[in-house]
């Protein structure tokens, strides 16, 4: 992990604000959702971005019954 020297402190809800500077590089919008993933002592934000619960690819996504599905795997289940 690369360290970007910014130290942000947590508010009394638990929040952190994220830098803009930050947000502009990742692209990260406002409303944009993050994943949270913890590795060992770490905890790793990412910008969420839906997949397939099929196959994990994240182009072509259609909703179909409350998931993800990728269009290669719809056209396999004929869903398209």
């Amino acid at each position: 992990m690369k360290s970007t020297g910014i130290v942000r402190k947590v508010d009394e809800l638990g929040r952190i604000v994220l830098p803009i500077e930050l947000r502009r590089t990742m692209g990260i919008e406002v409303k944009d959702a993050l994943e949270i993933y913890v590795d060992g002592d770490h905890i790793v934000l990412k910008k969420y971005e839906p997949s397939c619960v099929f196959c994990g690819n994240a182009k072509d996504i259609i909703h179909f019954k409350g998931k993800n599905v990728c269009s290669d795997c719809a056209h396999e289940l004929g869903l398209l």
